[in-house]
């Protein structure tokens, strides 16, 4: 096969890596929270609950910002529910899931289990716009926001939690523009409420972030007129605008699944597009920037069959996809798209944490295991971290029924603070190697650390409670440094992570 190549040079950069880029997503929907991350009686629980060998996980993730509660089950959301003695916390039903929501676990207990995954871990928190309101989002806001002195700042105290919880970090509302939303909006109905939300939320605090509802996908029927629309009218008040996107193979069309990324990018590059129109038509200076707050592969055909069966249960195991090789490696390629995009996609969250399409999984009462998903975002996370570098690769293509011809080889470069180099990439190709050649113009670099691949005879292997560790990363031989070149070979269908200093 051709050689794939491209050239790393310091002096044509993207833009920085926000931490953000590595966030998730809790939301109340199947065992994400309750047998997930919350499971009184577990011998691993501590005295709150919580999982302490989904904590170790999730920290080994790398997981920072933490998207909640929802996710389609906010617009039915009263966050008064969900705070207070738990025993009188009240039971209702969710619209969204048909789950019978118990609210054992609220905001006091999702602020704790931030503080106990680490300082990089912060809240980001989505009021409901679907059912409730200005009012609403204001309340919410005083109770987790204001030191003291107020009566729903003393009911937080009240309850325990004296110190703010300090959200810096909103979202006003979730796809508003699905007609699956409990209170689905107009564009034009949207953008007024999330800008009356918005107004009054910053005279409380004219330094909160807010992220508006964008399209929940670029197929929606009103992609790009919705985003122009919502930011007509909110442009002057929010930092962000959210996209969407999820993906699975259809038709047994793998070669088109494994260019997903294309369809990923075109999305960002469109919204970015959209956003720009806008402000220059305002002529405004400012720039939003891009919330990607859901993403991940998510086989989605069989869920609206899984969600109507459903009574009112609590808890259902809904949406536990099991991840094999193949989606890490897609999984893999849309991490490299959004780095590819850092200077626009400040805030990502992969939907979700655990077991709900998630890289953990969890048995209740027994163990937690890493799905082959946890693997690139766990590296992703550790060394991506710094400044990307601009990657334009001469790659060997591949038609795709759906993309039409797209690259083998998908890739990203960042540069650490101190010099170091990582570069992600992935080998499309289903049955060959990929050689690669990267020219490293302007960088001191001589050493290959480490060149970790994910990659398998079998493309349909998985993780599973079984056999928890069937699928891990290992070492790829053969890669160096050499003459200001770096060589190596990707194995077929792979993620690969190669370290450079």
């Amino acid at each position: 096969m051709r050689t794939a190549r491209f050239t790393l040079d310091p002096a044509f950069t993207v833009g920085e890596v926000n931490p953000r880029l590595f966030g998730s997503f809790v939301e109340h929907l199947g065992r994400c929270v309750y047998t997930g991350i919350f499971e009184p009686g577990h011998p691993t629980a501590d005295d709150a609950g919580l999982r302490q060998d989904v904590l170790d996980l999730v920290r080994e993730l790398g997981v920072t910002a933490v998207r909640y509660p929802g996710g389609n089950f906010v617009s039915g959301y009263k966050w008064e529910d969900s705070v207070g003695p738990v025993e009188d916390r009240p039971r209702r039903l969710d619209l969204a899931w048909r789950s019978t929501e118990t609210n054992r676990f609220g905001l006091s207990e999702y602020i704790a289990f931030l503080r106990k995954i680490g300082p990089e871990a912060e809240p980001m928190m989505a009021v409901n716009l679907g059912t409730r309101g200005v009012a609403e989002a204001l309340e919410l806001q005083e109770y987790a926001n204001h030191p003291a002195g107020t009566a729903l700042s003393d009911l937080r105290a009240e309850h325990g939690d004296k110190d703010p919880f300090g959200i810096r970090l909103w979202c006003l509302g979730n796809e508003m523009d699905g007609p699956w939303q409990t209170g689905h909006k107009t564009a034009e109905e949207y953008g007024r409420v999330a800008a009356e939300t918005a107004r009054a939320m910053r005279q409380i605090d004219p330094g909160l972030e807010l992220v508006a509802c964008g399209s929940s996908g670029q197929s929606m029927e009103t992609f790009a007129e919705w985003e122009a629309t919502v930011l007509k009218e909110t442009y002057d008040l929010v930092d962000h605008i959210s996209l969407h996107a999820y993906y699975e193979p259809f038709d047994g069309d793998i070669d088109s699944f494994l260019a997903s990324a294309v369809d990923m990018e075109s999305f960002i590059e469109n919204v970015v597009a959209t956003c720009d129109h806008i402000g220059a038509r305002l002529k405004s200076k400012k720039r939003i920037n891009l919330s990607f707050d859901e993403w991940n592969v998510w086989y989605m055909a069989k869920t609206q069959a899984e969600v109507s069966a459903l009574d009112w249960p609590e808890a259902p195991r809904l949406l536990e996809d099991n991840y094999s090789v193949t989606d890490a490696v897609v999984f893999g390629s849309l991490l490299i798209a959004l780095l590819r995009h850092a200077d626009r996609v400040t805030v990502a969250c992969l939907a979700q944490l655990v077991n709900v399409i998630a890289p953990i999984m969890t048995e209740p009462g027994g163990p937690a295991w890493r799905q082959t998903t946890f693997f690139p975002f766990a590296q992703a996370s550790k060394y991506g971290r710094g400044e990307v570098l601009d990657v334009r690769v001469d790659s060997p293509t591949y038609e795709t029924k759906k993309y039409g011809e797209a690259d083998l080889l998908h890739a990203t470069a960042v540069r650490a603070d101190d010099g170091s180099v990582t570069v992600f990439a992935v080998n499309r190709s289903r049955t060959e190697s990929l050689p690669l050649d990267i020219a490293l113009s302007g960088l001191d670099l001589t050493e290959v650390v480490e060149h970790s691949a994910l990659a398998d005879a079998d493309p349909d292997a998985r993780n599973t409670l079984a056999e928890p560790e069937r699928v891990v990363p290992h070492p790829a031989g053969g890669t160096a440094v050499a003459d200001g070149r770096l060589t190596a070979s990707l194995e077929p269908l792979s993620w690969n992570v190669i370290r450079l200093r």
